[in-house]
């Protein structure tokens, strides 16, 4: 049996079209700034979406990614490889849709010093090669050093392109969408074969690693699984997986959160919490008011929404019940990253808009409870529909 092709080996690829229309988008944009090229750069699938965005392949490792996007032609691609290697696909790589030439140099900026320059060196001389004189940088604060200030020495004059393309990668298609539905669909899945599968004597990793395998199963490639068991009258609050080494007692709440991407590489997040026995009623008391302070913000949620306002108001509510204020982050966009505008917060500038994507997790923490609930929702003409979650917002009894 011969191999299969390289588009074969792509697991979920977005379509070309779906790719064409993102890029057409962004160089009409480009066009009216007066923006030759843009330039972005990636090191990992949680926050380094703009990669994927572009080219439907992620960063990885914390190995850099860089792209250089033009106003018009095919892209160039920066990778992790061997001195001077290059390839000239021309675009017709299968697996490198939409880039012309692809450059190569072993650079390890997180962990060698002495390397952090070798990416500009390449992307330098590939902006001189091309003649851009304007370059749009995206989110370059997310990137390494070495190649921001680097890439200086070309000669190009810098402008901030992030909130150009945001407006754009914030809204989602038809078949961004469906990706995203199909993506909460499987966390449905995975938290229906946990509940049959979780039970007192279990570490909380062995409950978290479960999860990830049955995503992996089902299509994921990414993701997080914070969780944490806690006795009655303590608080489960998320534990990162170095911590997950509790044994899970007859009794304990246990709150899991699956925050992983699905097909094509969206993602979305679900939480709920678990009693191993009946629910303490304070529990209980604590997710009724935790589920109305989340429809209070999706009440919210309409197209033209600042939001600023929203989170401002979300905050009276807190203050109103007597709990604390957020103050990190309760409600956002999530896509091709765990976390991406808009962030429902007082320093975000954008407004809602038809056909977001944003999770919601308000939060209840106190010296004796952690309660939140995390669901999905896309936003419709008048404001958010139907859950993109259908598990149900209550808490979980094992009995």
């Amino acid at each position: 049996m011969s191999d299969p092709s390289p588009a074969v080996r792509h697991c979920d690829p977005v379509s070309t079209a779906e790719l064409e229309r993102r890029w057409s988008a962004t160089r009409t944009a480009m066009h009216a700034a007066g923006i030759d090229a843009l330039v972005m750069q990636g090191a990992q699938d949680f926050m380094g979406g703009y990669v994927r965005w572009f080219a439907d392949n992620p960063a990885l490792m914390g190995y850099p990614r860089t792209i250089i996007f033009p106003a018009d032609g095919l892209m160039t691609i920066c990778d992790v490889g061997p001195f001077n290697g290059e390839a000239n696909p021309e675009g017709k790589d299968p697996e490198a849709r939409g880039v012309g030439r692809r450059v190569f140099t072993p650079s390890f900026n997180a962990t060698v010093a002495y390397t952090a320059r070798y990416d500009a060196e390449l992307v330098t001389k590939e902006i001189q090669r091309y003649g851009f004189k304007t370059i749009g940088m995206l989110c370059a604060d997310g990137a390494y050093h070495g190649l921001i200030d680097g890439i200086r020495q070309s000669g190009a004059t810098f402008v901030d392109a992030s909130e150009l393309v945001d407006q754009i990668k914030a809204i989602k298609s038809p078949e961004e969408m469906d990706c995203i539905r199909a993506s909460a669909a499987m966390q449905d899945q995975i938290l229906a074969k946990v509940r049959e599968h979780i039970r007192p004597g279990m570490k909380e990793f062995e409950v978290s690693a479960y999860a990830q395998y049955l995503g992996q199963l089902l299509g994921s490639q990414q993701g997080i699984f914070l969780c944490a068991a806690a006795a009655p009258g303590r608080p489960a609050q998320f534990r990162y997986r170095f911590q997950q080494n509790r044994v899970i007692h007859k009794g304990d709440a246990f709150t899991l959160l699956i925050e992983n991407n699905g097909p094509g590489g969206f993602y979305t997040e679900l939480c709920r919490v678990i009693t191993l026995g009946p629910a303490p009623q304070e529990l209980k008391d604590a997710l009724a008011l935790c589920l109305e302070a989340q429809q209070h913000t999706l009440n919210q949620l309409k197209p033209g929404a600042s939001c600023a306002e929203i989170f401002a108001s979300h905050n009276s509510f807190m203050r109103e019940h007597g709990l604390n204020e957020e103050k990190r982050i309760h409600c956002h966009g999530q896509g091709y990253e765990l976390v991406e505008r808009p962030l429902i917060r007082q320093d975000e500038t954008m407004t809602v808009k038809e056909n977001m994507h944003l999770a919601v997790h308000p939060v209840i923490l106190n010296e004796r409870l952690f309660m939140t609930n995390t669901d999905n929702y896309l936003i419709g003409p008048d404001g958010p529909l139907p859950c993109l979650h259908k598990t149900s917002k209550a808490i979980i009894e094992i009995v």
